[in-house]
This record gives C-alpha cells, sequence and structure tokens, in this order.
C-alpha cells in the first residue's frame, strides 16, 4: 500500500511531463496501530521514492479513529512546458503508453480469488499493487512536441472524457486497437474490453499529438505506443 500510495501521486506529475521532487505523508493513526505496519508501509513508499528520486521531505502524524494517509507530491516543469488537459486539438491522434486493462485485471484476480499460473498471477499482482508512474515517459513527450495527456487512473474512457471535455473536442476510439496483455486476452476473455476501457489504476499516459509527432516519437521512444483513434 505504501508503494502504490506514493505512485498515484508521483503519477500526477508524470502526467503533466514533470519532474517530480518532494513528498509530504501525513498519516490518521488509532491508537492501536502496529508499529511495524507504519514501517511497512514507509518500506513501500521509500522504495518508490528512491527509484523516482523524490525526497520524502516532512509531513505529520495525529490521531485518529481510522487509518487515512495524505500525500502531496511537488515537483518541477521542464523548461519546454508542461502537458494539459485542454490542449488536445482535432486531426490529433490518441496513443497510450504500454498496457491498458492490467491493473483492472489483478484487482479482479485478487478480489474474486482466481487461480492463474505463477507469471500469470505475478504479473497482475504487481501491475495493480505496484504501478510504475511514466515519469521519463512524460518528460519525453513534452521535449518531443506533445501538448495534451492524462494518467490513466479513473479508465481510458473517463480520463479520455476529461482531455474532451477540456479540449473542447469530441474523440473516437478504435477498440481493436486497444493494447491488452496477453495474459489478460487469454484469462478474461469475456471481460477484456471492459477492463481496458473502464477498469482504471494502469497509470499509463494517455496523451494525443499530430501524427507528424506521433511518428518522430514512436521511433525514439522505447516504451510501447498505441494509437488508438484521433
Amino acid at each position: 500500500i505504501g508503494w502504490k500510495s506514493l505512485a498515484v501521486n508521483v503519477s500526477d506529475i508524470a502526467a503533466m511531463g514533470g519532474i517530480p521532487l518532494y513528498a509530504l505523508i501525513s498519516l490518521g493513526l488509532p491508537g492501536t496501530t502496529d508499529v511495524d505496519d507504519i514501517k511497512k508501509l514507509y518500506r513501500g513508499m521509500l522504495e518508490l521514492a528512491n527509484q523516482y528520486e523524490v525526497t520524502i521531505a516532512g509531513g505529520d502524524v495525529v490521531r485518529a479513529p481510522q487509518l487515512t494517509i495524505s500525500i502531496s507530491v511537488t515537483g518541477k516543469a521542464l523548461n519546454d512546458g508542461i502537458l494539459k488537459r485542454s490542449t488536445a486539438q482535432p486531426g490529433d491522434q490518441i496513443a497510450v503508453t504500454g498496457y491498458v486493462g492490467t491493473s483492472a485485471a489483478g484487482l479482479r484476480m485478487l478480489t474474486d480469488k482466481l487461480k492463474f499460473d505463477e507469471e500469470t498471477t505475478f504479473l497482475l499482482r504487481k501491475s495493480h499493487q505496484r504501478p510504475q508512474p511514466r515519469v521519463a515517459e512524460g518528460q519525453k513527450l513534452v521535449k518531443s512536441g506533445v501538448k495534451s495527456a492524462i494518467d490513466l487512473s479513473d479508465g481510458l474512457m473517463s480520463d479520455l472524457g476529461h482531455i474532451c471535455k477540456m479540449s473542447g473536442v469530441g474523440a473516437n476510439i478504435n477498440v481493436d486497437k486497444l493494447p491488452l496483455h496477453p495474459a489478460v486476452k487469454a484469462n478474461f476473455q469475456e471481460t477484456a474490453l471492459e477492463l481496458a476501457l473502464s477498469g482504471g489504476e494502469d497509470y499509463e499516459l494517455l496523451f494525443t499529438t499530430k501524427p507528424a509527432i506521433m511518428d518522430k516519437l514512436m521511433k525514439s521512444i522505447a516504451t510501447p505506443i498505441t494509437v488508438i483513434g484521433d
């Protein structure tokens, strides 16, 4: 829970193409809280903070009737600017990094106690519990001239809706182009599309840009990028 709690906030910086710098973490703890549980919580957060060079700069601890975790992450923009939800334009292509629906499949596996082979179980659990914020990718988008992006937290259709609303545009999506992991296709045949479109919590980057910029970007970035619409 520590890793994911901080990853969600770092991903917000990644979605703007920024550089995450500092995290403030405040905890509300019942009096019966086990100290070892708090140590485990912070181990997860420190592991992610170290990976993304984020400094946990402070916060607060207070007594509370139930556990609460409040995290704020601050960062800075690259000199080239930031990615926004309000800058998509007619004629842009819509693309997404990595896979979609994998985290939701992991949640379904855990809540429904589904049994898969060891490799699939590890993949789905990691995708849901330890998402990787696309920090370097967000910065690459900014440097390449991309103007519009969002991270996939609420689900692809919902988050794309945020861009459309803020930018005053509509969108066409080719569902056959959605990047589904083979493990999700094989084990969630009837619900894979639903997981990809509305599952959420993948924390991949959904972005829009002109075809010429998209072509150059797909040749220069190692992370898989899939054009899914316009």
